[in-house]
């Protein structure tokens, strides 16, 4: 048994020279060292293909042809790139030459598939690749003389691996050989042992960065760990087996490699990489094509593919393929093909791509915010390749498209449980239908004839939108499918579930878990602290009312949550974890994102941040917080500050308000600010790879848990970790959270398309509405249809719905709770239903409008404002530690069940004494405390509102701002009270004297608390 990796080397040259292969043996000196090229092949593959301007080239040049040609082709590749001179070749006085040829699309010009094959693809071993020393890359493959590809062999039967290859690279292949210069000569390289692959686009020494290149523990789409699958055989076969092989090189460098230069944030110098794909993209594209082009158009296809798995690059990658695919006719799959998408960031991205790729102007159509929807009318009608917008767009650009008959439509879906249902995805799938299909298929489901259907009866035209439709596929991209996501794209199995159902599952897979192990994302949950909020509130009026429980029990935790006390103690302990761990990661640049529970408590904690760096100069050197939140916030504490907005409290650099997203953004990546707090902003579609530490103030849960913490995901130079510091959620709660995104997910069964009818049923049993009140609806709306409103149209609808909403008030309080539960429940499910299944009923479809119209004119259910802030006082409270270290999820598939249940929510109106309800919420909430704990607060709110001077006090807090009552009016009155406290009760209050960070804490506190209890009284 020969075990050396010389052996290696000639069992993956004996496939690549073989007739499935494509390549042709060449010796590893054979090419000019100082040109590093092989000029005799590149002149050999010109002269066949293109004869007459290859015999124009050598009559102006003669016997210097080569050299000329050389020279030439080495000023286009220093000025373009070698990946553009490829594709586009080159021109020298006049003449075009193309350096190759890349397959064709369709076989229908005999010429085009014979250029193709007419390149010359070469295997070299123990490559030489510099004229100034005699070290070889073990295997070289080049396209027509040209070098693309490099691969450093390993083998662990001798004592090396993949990583010893990486280290070759790393020390003994320097950067500044002329061949490594970045998209020059080589375009990619691999690193390859018996077991694993790993690759780079670009040589940088010490700090190259090599990707791994495996296909997963289960396979390529399939849920596993990194690595590889076992297989008889080379595991890392699939390298030169399927990647390598001719047609796919030859496809990968036409439709997969991409220049790309952009600005770096922190230089503001243009920087240059090279794209190559990662395993999992090359898979998914491969394979949605494959499917496409055996299917047709027709299916849908959802990918699962993790935060960190380059989905922009995939779309872009897919989108390009798509509108150029051709089934084994020859004949296109689709005439356009829709991204649809919220991220700005993904139009310039894809634009870009594509551009690379092809020079054609017009390809691409992006409908921005600078657009309306009449221009994606217009890109759509006008049969644009790749057109990217908004979904909502669809709702108002329907009206101007056109009937198509005949046409396909591809139709990305970036994020996918953001943009598949309700009212703007229904009205797309409408809009793309082809008509004549549809009206065929109506017109045969029906029993009329086509000449029989309306198409401006409302109902027709709603219901030949409904269901899936042969003229579309759609391809839904998204790292957390929930499970109406993978009931409406998920591909139906052979897999029985639990409950002895088929699954449905993704089209392809590349999970949390797997890029987690391939260290494209970091892990969030590998150092989690959780916090117990302990605290224990008081009643401290003489009125004990009766509240609603469930309302109060709110009341009472956002009374604690807002607590100037609560507020201070979290944000100290976050200060005290940031500043001394957080801001000292990546190299320094570590930042934090504090996630606060609502607006006015993300302005709390940005005031005591300030307030804190204040009073900590020397340690808060270096640091400054942003925050960043919607609309404008008043304070019931500071009621006579200005309302406060995110763009008059964050400053840029010359000390302006910053008021545009992308100037923000890139305010926050700057070394001026380091902490940012944030109410819902910013907790997803915000990537800073600087955010280390996050601290959660925040109930959690499922897709939104997994967003909002992924924000610490992204990886950078010098970042191994991320921190989570939670005083709302619990272990369980996070690992309940992350579950079904970690692994991959499934759906059992098919939600059942009677279940509208089951909610119509059900909404009957309390409304009792007939349906002459829905036809006079609907009579009266199709009037109205086409024509110019009147003065007294909207007067009408209202009048007509006046006996029903009065029938509905006439109902118990529980009965319009559940009715109202009802009515949302069946238009959501009709909407969701008819997007899977077409319902053949006009009544339902009347009903479903009907009550759509119905639910906006119900007069809601008034929430009972419970105000308790005058009735009630934090004794104390206390933040003890739970959890720490990792959170570990269970690697089992997540598998939901389809939702077939009919019941209402039911409403908690039970009540109960606030004294009562207090007590409950101590007990859910209190801790082991000591008696100092208590006594110190509740002490001195006791001797001050016992004291002589309170009513000079309350005049202070009426007639002055916060500021002077907490700054200059109290302080000497809290240090007489605190020390005639102290003399009484030495044990208790000595931490007072002994810590001033502690008592100048509890001086604020209590400055404010009373302050406003002041003013209330």
């Amino acid at each position: 048994m020969e075990t050396k990796e010389k052996r290696f080397e000639q069992d993956i040259e004996t496939f690549l020279l073989s007739e499935k292969g494509g390549y042709i043996s060449r010796k590893g000196n054979a090419h000019d060292l100082n040109k590093c090229m092989d000029m005799d092949v590149l002149c050999r593959f010109i002269e066949k293909t293109q004869p007459k301007a290859w015999a124009k080239y050598t009559k102006y040049y003669g016997e210097n042809a080569s050299e000329k040609l050389y020279h030439r082709l080495e000023k286009c590749i220093s000025e373009r790139g070698l990946i553009n001179v490829l594709r586009n070749g080159i021109e020298d006085l006049g003449i075009r030459l193309k350096i190759c040829y890349f397959k064709p699309e369709t076989s229908l010009n005999a010429d085009n598939v014979e250029h193709y094959n007419a390149n010359i693809l070469t295997c070299a071993r123990q490559f030489r690749y510099s004229p100034n020393h005699n070290n070889t890359i073990d295997m070289v493959l080049s396209v027509n003389g040209i070098p693309v590809v490099a691969l450093e062999l390993k083998n662990q039967l001798t004592g090396q691996d993949y990583h010893c290859a990486i280290k070759q690279y790393k020390n003994d292949r320097s950067s500044k050989e002329f061949c490594f210069r970045l998209d020059h000569r080589f375009l990619v390289y691999f690193a390859v042992d018996l077991y694993e692959v790993w690759m780079t686009t670009q040589l940088k020494d010490g700090n190259t960065y090599f990707m791994p290149f495996n296909q997963g523990s289960n396979g390529a789409g399939i849920d596993g760990h990194a690595g590889n699958p076992i297989y008889d055989g080379y595991a890392t076969h699939y390298l030169w087996e399927e990647v390598l092989q001719r047609d796919s090189l030859m496809d990968i460098l036409h439709r997969f490699v991409s220049h790309v230069r952009e600005k770096d944030e922190d230089t503001g110098k243009m920087k240059e990489k090279l794209l190559f794909p990662r395993y999992h993209q090359y898979d998914v594209v491969r394979k949605v094509l494959t499917d496409v082009k055996q299917n047709g158009a027709g299916k849908n296809y959802l990918i699962q593919h993790s935060a960190g798995s380059g989905k922009s690059n995939s779309i872009a990658w897919i989108a390009y393929r798509l509108a150029s695919v051709h089934n084994a006719k020859d004949e296109a799959v689709f005439d356009s093909v829709i991204v649809v998408t919220n991220r700005v960031v993904l139009d310039g991205q894809l634009q870009d791509t594509i551009n690379s790729f092809e020079h054609k102007v017009g390809l691409v159509e992006a409908i921005d915010d600078k657009k309306n929807s009449h221009s994606l009318a217009e890109a759509i009608n006008d049969g644009k390749r790749i057109i990217i917008c908004t979904i909502q767009k669809f709702l108002f650009a329907y009206k101007d498209m056109e009937n198509y008959k005949g046409r396909t439509f591809a139709v990305i879906i970036d994020e996918a449980h953001q943009g598949q249902s309700g009212e703007s995805a229904r009205t797309l799938r409408r809009s793309l239908i082809d008509v004549g299909t549809a009206v065929r298929e109506y017109a045969e489901e029906e029993e009329i004839s086509e000449e029989d259907v309306d198409l401006t009866d409302d109902y027709i035209n709603a219901v030949i939108g409904q269901g899936k439709h042969s003229n579309q596929s759609f391809f839904a991209f998204t790292a957390t499918p929930k499970r109406e996501t993978l009931d409406v794209f998920g591909t139906p199995t052979e897999k029985i579930g639990e409950n002895g159902k088929p699954l449905k599952e993704p089209f392809h897979v590349y999970s949390m878990r797997q890029a987690i192990e391939e260290g494209f994302i970091l892990d969030v949950l590998q150092n989690y602290t959780t916090i117990k909020e302990a605290f224990r509130l008081v009643k401290i009026s003489a009125d004990n009312p009766e509240l609603i429980e469930g309302a109060a029990s709110k009341a009472l935790f956002k009374y604690y949550k807002k607590h100037g006390y609560t507020i201070t103690q979290k944000t100290e302990m976050i200060m005290s974890n940031f500043l001394s761990n957080g801001r000292f990661q990546i190299n320094g640049k570590g930042k934090a994102m504090v996630v606060a529970d609502s607006r006015p408590n993300a302005v709390r904690y940005y005031l005591a941040i300030k307030e804190y760096m204040k009073n900590h100069p020397q340690e808060s050197a270096g640091c400054d917080v942003m925050i960043a939140f919607s609309g404008e916030v008043t304070l019931e504490e500071m009621p006579t500050e200005k309302p406060f907005t995110e763009a008059t409290m964050n400053l840029d650099e010359n000390g302006r308000y910053i008021t545009a997203d992308k100037k923000f953004r890139k305010t926050f990546h700057s070394s001026r600010y380091n902490i940012l707090v944030v109410a819902n902003k910013y907790q997803t579609g915000f990537d800073e790879p600087l955010l280390h530490s996050m601290y959660v103030d925040k109930k959690l849960k499922s897709v939104n848990a997994v967003q909002t913490l992924s924000r610490l995901n992204r990886t950078t130079f010098g970042k191994s970790s991320t921190f989570v510091l939670d005083f709302e959620n619990t272990e369980e709660d996070i690992k309940k959270a992350f579950a079904p995104f970690y692994t991959i997910s499934a759906v059992e069964g098919e939600t059942d398309p009677n279940l509208v009818y089951d909610y119509r049923n059900k909404l009957h049993e309390y409304m009792r509405f007939n349906y002459d009140d829905v036809e006079s609806f609907n009579t009266f709306m199709e009037k109205q249809s086409g024509k110019k409103q009147d003065a007294i149209a909207l007067g009408k609808l209202a009048g007509m719905f006046r006996p029903v909403i009065e029938r509905y008030n006439d109902l118990a309080e529980d009965e319009r709770y559940a009715v109202r539960d009802y009515i949302r429940k069946f238009t959501r499910t009709y909407s969701y239903i008819t997007q899977i299944v077409r319902l053949h009923d006009k009544e339902l479809f009347a009903e479903y409008l009907y009550a759509s119209n119905l639910l906006r004119l119900l007069p809601k259910s008034e929430k009972e404002i419970v105000d308790i802030d005058d009735k009630i006082k934090l004794e104390y409270a206390k933040l003890k530690e739970t959890h720490t270290g990792a959170i570990i999820l269970d690697e089992k598939q997540v598998v939901y069940v389809s939702n077939n249940d009919t019941g209402s929510k039911k409403q908690n109106k039970k009540k109960d004494t606030l004294e009562s309800i207090i007590e409950k919420v101590n007990e859910r909430f209190d801790g082991d405390f000591t008696e100092s704990d208590r006594v110190i607060i509740e002490g001195i709110y006791r001797m001050f509102m016992d004291d002589k001077d309170v009513k000079k006090f309350k005049k202070y807090a009426s007639d002055n701002s916060t500021e002077m009552f907490v700054q200059s009016l109290f302080p000497d009155k809290f240090k007489e009270i605190v020390t005639q406290c102290f003399l009484e009760n030495n044990e208790s209050f000595q931490k007072l004297f002994n810590d001033p960070d502690f008592y100048q804490k509890v001086q604020d506190v209590m400055a404010n608390e009373l302050y406003k209890n002041l003013r209330n009284n």
